[in-house]
């Protein structure tokens, strides 16, 4: 069955600039596998050495987070929707913004400031 793999923008390169590539899988791991397969030069953004899924790298089944379903053995059904989303990591810049008294920080940060005995 075809399902379609949204590819981040990191990762469009990899893939011949493609926002999303359509494969025929059964599963999450198929469907990664057959990408991997058909594009070379991905496979080491996705997998570690020992051919696992990177920890930085989440996959979601529409609006699902295959860690929290069955993972990488996830069934998928005709037109499903899969979507890479890669980790950003960091996060001393925006510590930098808040510490200076704008309000550019995340929701979280806004609410804890307003609410801190509640969060």
């Amino acid at each position: 069955m075809a399902v379609k793999i949204m590819i981040p923008t990191p990762l469009r390169q990899y893939v011949g600039k493609k926002d999303q590539v359509e494969v025929e899988a059964k599963t999450v791991a198929e469907a990664l596998s057959k990408l991997a397969s058909e594009y070379s030069e991905l496979r080491r953004h996705l997998y570690n050495q020992e051919g696992k899924l990177r920890s930085f790298v989440n996959i979601y089944l529409g609006d699902e987070d295959i860690r929290f379903l069955q993972k990488e053995q996830t069934p998928l059904n005709e037109n499903d929707v899969l979507s890479i989303v890669p980790s950003i990591a960091g996060g001393t810049a925006l510590r930098r913004v808040v510490a200076s008294g704008r309000d550019m920080a995340c929701p979280y940060e806004r609410a804890k400031r307003k609410w801190p005995q509640q969060l």
